[in-house]
Parts: structure tokens; C-alpha cells; sequence
């Protein structure tokens, strides 16, 4: 059994790697999403993305933010041999709007904002408030959930190499 460190230097690329698939999924194909989630509008890049490409035995990080930032030095560092490490993420539904960051090392959300809920008019209404609230965080969570699955499948599979890897590459030089 390998020890827990061992194994987590040795496969923490898998989140990096999934990452920079989902933006790429993003900019090519954003009708993929509605077969993960019927109930979704889109997904998109939010205001910031950070790069990391380890050259030798150092690392060179770039971030990219700003509503309005344009996405080409990400491409540029991509094609340097780079990996998103960190993306900030919008998804949406039809009348809802989540917005998070998400970290490729850990998976871990950070600064997860979901739906507003309806304000509580009695003491009774707080626990349906408290549960909406779970299900909206839920369903963000199930989402990366889902997609991360999904990744997972298609990097352990032939296609991977055949034709995703292709694609990726033919995404970052345009």
C-alpha cells in the first residue's frame, strides 16, 4: 500500500490535468454540460485562472484576472506546457446562479456563492431556509462530482490519447 503522501505527489496532476480538460470543455463544447446536468444553461469561465508550468525544478504561475481579461496569455502558457491549477467557475441554471473557485490540487471549493433563498417570515421557515441552502451548496458540488467522474473515465480510456488529447492540442494553437 503506498503511503498516503507517496500517492499524493504522485497523482495530485490528475486535478490539474482535469482542470485544464474542463476549460477546454467550456470553450468547444458547452452542449457536454446538459448531458451531466438537463437543468443547466451554462458553464463558464468567472474573473480570474492561474497557471502553472514547472519547469525543471522551478515553477512559473500565472494569473489571469479581471472581468473583461482575455484568456490568450492562458492559451500561450498552455502551449508552453502549462496546467490551469485554479479556476474561478459560473454555472447556471434557469433562474439560478452559482459562482466558485476551484482548486486542482485538492478539488477543493473556495468562495462558493449560491442562489439567494426567500427571507424566513416565521421561526418555522427557517429550517426549510437551512435545507435549501444545503441542496443549493449540494448541487455544486454534485456537479463537480459528476464532471470529475466523467474525466476520470475518459482519461483512463483509449480515447484519451486518440482523440481528446488531439483535440486539446488543436484547441490551445488556435
Amino acid at each position: 500500500m503506498l503511503d498516503v503522501a507517496i500517492a499524493y505527489n504522485r497523482y495530485k496532476f490528475i486535478g490539474n490535468e482535469f482542470l485544464t480538460w474542463l476549460w477546454f470543455t467550456i470553450d468547444t463544447n458547452q452542449h457536454f454540460f446538459k448531458t451531466v446536468d438537463e437543468t443547466i444553461t451554462s458553464l463558464y469561465l468567472g474573473n480570474r485562472i492561474v497557471l502553472e508550468n514547472s519547469i525543471n525544478d522551478s515553477s512559473e504561475s500565472i494569473t489571469i484576472k479581471g472581468d473583461d481579461a482575455g484568456l490568450e496569455e492562458g492559451l500561450l502558457s498552455l502551449r508552453k506546457g502549462a496546467v490551469v491549477i485554479e479556476m474561478n467557475l459560473s454555472y447556471k441554471t434557469e433562474n439560478q446562479d452559482w459562482k466558485f473557485t476551484l482548486k486542482g490540487e485538492s478539488l477543493s471549493f473556495s468562495g462558493l456563492n449560491v442562489p439567494q433563498t426567500g427571507p424566513a417570515e416565521t421561526k418555522a421557515d427557517i429550517e426549510g431556509m437551512v435545507l435549501e441552502k444545503a441542496y443549493l451548496y449540494e448541487k455544486a458540488i454534485e456537479l463537480v462530482n459528476r464532471l470529475f467522474n466523467i474525466f476520470l473515465k475518459l482519461r483512463s480510456s483509449v480515447e484519451w490519447n486518440q482523440k481528446i488529447v488531439p483535440d486539446i492540442k488543436k484547441w490551445i494553437q488556435v
